[in-house]
């Protein structure tokens, strides 16, 4: 094994450096992709906290991220990062209430697609 491997370096270097990178590459997103699933079947249906961004909330309860920022008041458009915390805070309310705002319109996301489901 060895041998074949000096041979193919003595032979071939660039070849042998590109497939150790191609590897290495694979190896590498092959792990964060595994982590990422590991991740996210693990988070379902998390309570919504004050910390969470809506793009979190929206990738927990697999609801669009437009549904969450409608709910917030947030433009459907934006690609707004802040944690919910903060925009209640922003905006002078308190944060339980962003929050009761989103879990109505999660649940009633939930209900309409459980009605087109059926």
């Amino acid at each position: 094994m060895n041998e074949t491997i000096r041979t193919l370096w003595r032979s071939n270097k660039l070849l042998v450096i590109a497939f150790s990178v191609a590897l290495a590459l694979t190896v590498l997103f092959g792990i964060r992709t595994t982590a990422f699933l590991i991740y996210w079947s693990n988070h379902r249906n998390v309570p919504v906290a004050g910390w969470m961004s809506p793009g979190y909330v929206a990738k927990s309860y697999r609801v669009d991220i437009e549904t969450v920022r409608k709910s917030l008041g947030l433009d459907p458009d934006a690609r707004d990062r802040r944690p919910i915390g903060r925009i209640a805070a922003d905006r002078g309310v308190p944060v339980e209430e962003l929050i009761r705002q989103l879990n109505e319109a999660l649940q009633a996301e939930s209900a309409s697609e459980a009605a087109h489901g059926q």
